[in-house]
């Protein structure tokens, strides 16, 4: 049994009924997105338990090895060339735990949400698309799709139902946006239906890009 991960949980309201499993970036933690729930406007929604969990520590090969939370290895500035597939798949394992989790708690994984920034974004992907039910939906936050020759192969048929949020800066020096895009173009290859958003900003977080989630969330919720 795959051990769960540290992890912190924001409830909206008693015995919710949505849940929101959020991936964190490279060298964060859990508590990286909690302050955002208050930012959120879910007025409308149903109760939902947010879960923001902390990646493991390892060390990070383009930060000179240095030790730090990390969903897998980057290898290389590209982040295409020298994937780190086996900690892809590893921390994949990972959140497919707390999915089961939350359908233990009696919340179906039609009412459940994968959702990341950055590195937690390519978890989001690298998860959902192989996830063997339909999720509420994939929330994707300045990042990419990982792995991406694999997923045509690897995707499963009931996943191409969830709805997918993909937003990136214009700016964004950590993941150029013509990587986003083109993970974008890939994943509408496939067959699944995007919302894209791009914003005039670099790897962050804006006040309309927060406004567009709350409203997605309304979206694929009601």
């Amino acid at each position: 049994m795959t051990k769960l991960l540290e992890n912190i949980e924001i409830e909206t309201a008693p015995n919710p009924s949505v849940a929101i499993i959020w991936m964190h970036g490279l060298g964060a933690d859990g508590n990286d997105f909690v302050p955002l729930v208050r930012e959120l406007d879910l007025t409308g929604l149903p109760g939902i338990r947010f879960v923001f969990p902390s990646a493991g520590m390892m060390p990070v090969t383009v930060n000179n090895g240095y030790v730090m939370r990390s969903w897998y290895d980057i290898k290389g500035a590209d982040l295409v060339n020298r994937e780190d597939e086996a900690g892809l798949r590893a921390s994949q394992v990972q959140i497919e735990a707390l999915i089961a989790r939350e359908k233990a708690r009696g919340i179906p994984a039609s009412r459940i949400i994968l959702a990341g920034f950055s590195q937690g974004c390519a978890m989001t992907l690298q998860t959902g698309l192989r996830h063997p039910e339909t999720l509420a939906g994939m929330l994707c936050l300045s990042g990419y799709l990982p792995l991406a020759p694999k997923a045509a192969a690897e995707h499963t048929p009931q996943s191409l139902a969830t709805p997918i949020f993909m937003a990136h800066g214009h700016q964004d020096g950590v993941v150029p946006i013509v990587r986003a895009e083109a993970s974008r173009d890939a994943v509408v290859a496939l067959g699944y239906q995007v919302e894209w958003h791009a914003y005039q900003m670099q790897h962050s977080l804006c006040q309309d890009e927060v406004d567009d989630i709350a409203k997605w969330l309304k979206k694929v919720l009601a």
